[in-house]
């Protein structure tokens, strides 16, 4: 005991970080019953910060999340190198400090992840503030959602340049640079999804994203949008979009998707519309497959031949990097949102069809 009295005064600092992170955590956790409080936190606190960090980071045009990812991996590597240098060579052993500043690291890691993400899946939902119910959707009307957007997929698919096999053809830069205004048209019926215009930063680790199965995220500490720039372009737009709504507050993955989905559709810019399509369509075939595969397969049947295609280039290229990484990538992720009482996990990415077809079904009748 004494001894332990002793290491915390010589170290009262890192002792007194780690205790006081700790008890931030602990407040989190008990106040994620209270919506009035977390909605007051992301209005006054946590959108404001994340606003304007972004627009600090948003004109480099690399993802300084990624950068800072970077640097702490080296100076993790490099402390601990130290670490055993001082104890093989000078009979220093530090590495109960060294675990001390580590655990200090990570538990204000977490907790500023939790304030400034976390918290975010606590609040009013997208779905609340639009006034959509998202609930569970009749067979007959799934399939007519879908046939709907295989009609629109088939309408757009030619407003796009293709390659000589005839699969999605634009380049990674014209996406990117013709992201501004994507939202326009989607803020304008919900007012919620306004926000100002960021840039989505191309990921130089993108290999590595799509080894973990990832094709986009935000950056909760510096409200920056990374995407995967190596996987088949066609999906690249809308995932821009879905990086745009979490952007603008929307947390849960099917309610990112469906407004990834609806800002693309309603933007007026070939590609992203396109995009939008087909990825909305993929949703709401593979939800219509796991009840009625017939049905699913006759609306596959009426895909023209390019939406199939890039479909297909697609499902190739995630195929080739299917294997134990790409399945950790999937359980750490599906265990983070479940720790944030998301109990759908991956899963939840499926769900946006009940959106999708609340708002679409009036149009496909």
């Amino acid at each position: 005991m004494q001894r332990m009295l002793q290491y915390c005064r010589r170290h009262w600092a890192a002792v007194s970080l780690l205790l006081a992170g700790g008890a931030g955590l602990c407040l989190f956790w008990a106040a994620r019953g209270r919506r009035d409080w977390m909605d007051a936190w992301l209005q006054y606190v946590s959108m404001p910060y994340k606003r304007a960090v972004s627009a600090l980071v948003d004109p480099l045009p690399f993802s300084v999340c990624e950068a800072s990812v970077t640097v702490l991996i080296l100076f993790v590597l490099f402390m601990i190198g130290r670490t055993v240098w001082l104890a093989v060579c000078r009979g220093r052993f530090r590495f109960g400090v060294l675990a001390l500043h580590f655990c200090t690291a990570a538990v204000w890691i977490y907790l500023l992840v939790c304030a400034f993400w976390g918290t975010q899946y606590y609040g009013t939902t997208f779905a609340e503030k639009a006034g959509m119910t998202g609930g569970a959707v009749e067979v007959e009307d799934l399939a007519a959602v879908a046939e709907y957007f295989a009609r629109q997929a088939n309408a757009t698919a030619d407003t796009v340049p293709r390659d000589e096999d005839g699969v999605f053809a634009v380049s990674v830069e014209e996406i990117l640079a013709d992201s501004a205004g994507v939202y326009d048209a989607a803020a304008t019926e919900y007012p919620c999804l306004d926000g100002p215009e960021r840039s989505a930063k191309p990921a130089f680790y993108s290999k590595l994203m799509s080894a973990a199965g990832f094709t986009g995220y935000l950056c909760p500490l510096f409200g920056e949008s990374t995407v995967n720039v190596d996987c088949p372009a066609v999906f690249l737009p809308v995932t821009i979009a879905h990086e745009f709504a979490h952007q603008r507050g929307v947390a849960a993955e099917q309610e990112a998707n469906f407004c990834g989905i609806y800002a693309s559709v309603t933007s007026g810019k070939a590609a992203y519309v396109y995009s939008g399509w087909v990825y909305g369509y993929v949703h709401l075939f593979n939800a219509l497959y796991s009840v009625d595969t017939e049905r699913a397969m006759e609306t596959w049947q009426t895909l023209c031949p390019e939406a199939r295609a890039d479909i297909a280039c697609n499902d190739a290229y995630w195929a080739s990097w299917e294997g134990p990484v790409e399945s950790l990538g999937e359980t750490v992720y599906e265990g983070f949102l479940q720790s944030y009482d998301q109990e759908l996990g991956m899963r939840s990415y499926g769900a946006c069809v009940d959106l999708l077809v609340e708002k679409y079904l009036p149009l496909a009748g």
